[in-house]
């Protein structure tokens, strides 16, 4: 063969290792080739944008671009660096027999660290931070970037336990710290420890060629765990790992997953086939971490590299999150902190006629307070749908419910059996109720059930809107911030304070957390 393969590598020592690696394995088959060190993109044009190319890869970009631009031949890769999906015109051409798979924990001096709360643990991968951190929840984790030697001193350098490298690049690069174990448990990254070989769709002689140096067993392999990333990853970095090997019995073994960023929550998916018949175990796995919830985290992900443009004044549970329009990145806390009071025997010594009870708050403090039977209320008056769920699975039958305090004292100015209520409230509460009563001759017997606490936090970002569920809720945030975008209200009640500060407020159909996100996604549609 007289063709001299021009072999592209970036210029570190990893990568050089590589690149010399393929050189020997060609030239052992009588093929010639020579190094061609690619170290900027600067000078180098393209006539068409990036973009349109699909060249995406922060490590194969430079590479990629030298490629297309006919200055080398083939392109040597770390595979588990490579995009997903190539730019046009490149593919893999081949696939080295893989090395090492394993992620290496490197330690200063011992491993005790292991067992203790608080450890200091050095990694740049977002899958390496979040399988440590579901794993040793109480430790910390910081950056660590740069070729394999500087992260090595960096970690000399630096107070840290440990510092997580890729036990491949070490052992290639012939260093073997005397300080360190395999992380037999850590799921690797997708085709980690094997090197690729990228070429030009057109070139057939070089697609020939590479051909006889490609591992059969690891592009199979590879391929399924690369495929399982596609399927996941959905255009985001997110922490995924995947091993996949064949076993003695030809059979193909994998084992996924997917983490929060922060270790908190994990999927996993585990299966095995026949050689033969794994052309679906990569569509198969991902549809399984999708169907467990992977939909949602990967979703919750993608939002955490956006700014968020929704508050709520309320913490919301992961269910009421998946309910966003994707164009939202809500971020939620509670504005307010209920503290229930114990409540004199003495109220609810005799039977109370007529009781009024606007929160499920007032309904916790009443059984904390007393048992059921103690309870002996022959009308309940409420507001709410779920306050009157709540009273009726718990205390006994609701007499009548209103959807804000306003409506219920208008009805009971008409329908009262009596003169006179006794009213579980807040010790923050609006007037209205109260007031219109007491306007109208019943006398209203005000018990202090529970304290609201203002405890609402600082928004750093610009919001397009702040969802409230409580006229409380306006002021503890108002506290912290100013009074910016749109005022997302539960209902009139909440509205009527909210109009006095914001220029947009706009009401939910019902009294409904549910009903506030609905409405929040009628903005963005």
């Amino acid at each position: 063969m007289s063709r001299l393969i021009r072999i592209g590598t970036r210029d570190s020592q990893l990568a050089m290792w590589q690149a010399k690696t393929v050189q020997s394995q060609l030239e052992q088959l009588g093929h010639k080739s020579v190094l061609v060190p690619v170290k900027s993109t600067g000078d180098i044009v393209l006539d068409k944008p990036l973009y349109e190319l699909g060249i995406t890869g922060i490590f194969t970009k430079t590479l990629d671009i030298a490629m297309l631009n006919g200055d080398i031949d083939i392109a040597v890769h770390s595979l588990k660096d490579v995009p997903t999906v190539l730019p046009k015109g490149i593919v893999q051409a081949a696939v080295l027999k893989r090395g090492n798979i394993n992620d290496c924990l490197v330690f200063k001096k011992n491993e005790e660290f292991l067992s203790q709360r608080d450890a200091v643990i050095a990694t740049g991968s977002l899958r390496r931070r979040a399988q440590w951190l579901n794993r040793y929840p109480t430790h910390t984790v910081t950056d660590l970037r740069g070729n394999v030697n500087s992260r090595l001193e960096k970690l000399e350098n630096n107070d840290w336990n440990a510092a997580i490298f890729a036990a491949a690049g070490l052992g290639r690069l012939g260093i073997k710290p005397e300080n360190a174990i395999n992380l037999h448990w850590m799921i690797p990254a997708p085709a980690q420890g094997a090197v690729m070989v990228a070429a030009l769709e057109e070139d057939e002689e070089i697609l020939t060629i590479c051909a006889e140096i490609n591992h059969r067993e690891t592009e199979i392999c590879t391929s399924i765990e690369r495929e399982f990333l596609n399927r996941l990853e959905g255009g985001c970095t997110a922490p995924i790992g995947a091993i996949c090997y064949i076993n003695k019995e030809e059979e193909v073994n994998f084992k996924g997953i997917l983490l929060s960023k922060d270790g908190t929550r994990k999927i996993e998916v585990t299966k095995v086939v026949p050689l033969g018949k794994h052309d679906k175990l990569a569509e198969f796995c991902a549809d399984y971490i999708i169907g467990k919830g992977g939909r949602t985290l990967i979703d919750q992900l993608q939002r955490s590299d956006k700014t968020t443009n929704i508050y709520s004044t309320k913490t919301l549970t992961e269910a009421q999150l998946e309910l966003f329009h994707r164009d939202v990145v809500a971020e939620s806390n509670d504005a307010i902190k209920i503290s229930l009071n114990r409540i004199p025997k003495s109220v609810v010594r005799n039977e109370i006629k007529n009781v009024i009870i606007t929160s499920q708050n007032a309904v916790e403090a009443l059984l904390t307070s007393f048992s059921v039977p103690e309870l002996q209320f022959k009308n309940i008056y409420c507001v709410g749908r779920r306050t009157k769920r709540m009273i009726e699975k718990r205390i006994g039958k609701v007499a009548h419910m209103a959807s804000n305090a306003k409506k219920l004292a208008e009805y009971l100015v008409e329908y009262i059996d009596g003169t006179e209520v006794t009213y579980f409230c807040s010790d923050l509460r609006l007037d209205d109720l109260p007031n219109i009563l007491t306007e109208n001759h019943i006398k209203v017997n005000e018990v202090e059930a529970y304290q609201t606490k203002y405890d609402a936090i600082k928004v750093e970002q610009n919001l397009d809107g702040i969802m409230f569920y409580s006229p409380s809720t306006i002021e503890s945030f108002l506290k912290q911030n100013k009074a910016n975008g749109i005022a997302f209200c539960i209902g009139e009640t909440t509205a009527n304070i909210a109009r006095k500060y914001f220029e947009d407020v706009r009401v939910a159909k019902v009294p409904t957390v549910e009903s506030v996100i609905e409405l929040v996604n009628e903005y963005y549609i």
